[in-house]
């Protein structure tokens, strides 16, 4: 690993900036795709309460680019997360489940976004959010984080994160070890 280099494949961005292309590609899509879903229920999370967590008046394109941005920075994490070599080799270990087994990395990764959004929805609006509108003097209760809408557009989020990021990211060239095998 030590040796890649950025170069473009066939199958995608590879080298040591792949990962991390892919991780903020996919990640400011699935915001997007998320946020279209919540701001079709609610306009006003995107365009009012997520400019106001942050002190800045409504206005629907900082709520739109603050969400955004906050897609491609998890997105980035889920990059590193997914690429380590034990979640890795666990994403590519041969299953005898059926579905699974006949599924591509692309879609195990959708799989793992999914994890990952799910995870995401449980931490950032349901346990930070609170703790972060209450030190700053906000109001958490405006935002709907234990909502369905929300925990939907995290699934969401994660299903179009994984599948962007098994696109754009080579993954063919990185090492990993099967860790379920003794």
């Amino acid at each position: 690993m030590s040796g890649e280099s950025e170069v473009s494949t066939e199958f995608g961005v590879g080298g040591v900036a792949g990962w991390v292309l892919g991780g903020a590609i996919g990640g400011a899509l699935g915001a997007l795709a998320f946020g279209l879903l919540v701001w079709f229920v609610d306009p006003e999370v995107v365009e009012v309460v997520i400019p106001s967590i942050y002190g800045f008046d409504e206005g629907g394109s900082i709520g739109w680019a603050i969400h955004t941005a906050h897609g491609a920075v998890l997105g980035v994490i889920f990059g590193f997360i997914v690429t380590r070599s034990v979640v890795l080799g666990a994403l590519r270990s041969p299953v005898e489940t059926d579905p699974i087994a006949g599924a591509s990395l692309t879609l195990r990764l959708a799989g793992a976004g999914f994890a990952y959004g799910l995870a995401v929805w449980a931490i950032l609006p349901l346990l930070l959010l609170p703790a972060w509108a209450g030190a700053v003097g906000g109001e958490a209760a405006e935002f709907p984080g234990a909502a369905v809408e929300t925990l939907a557009g995290h699934a969401v989020f994660g299903i179009v994160l994984g599948l962007v990021f098994g696109t754009v990211a080579d993954l063919t060239a990185r090492q990993t070890d099967d860790p379920l095998e003794e």
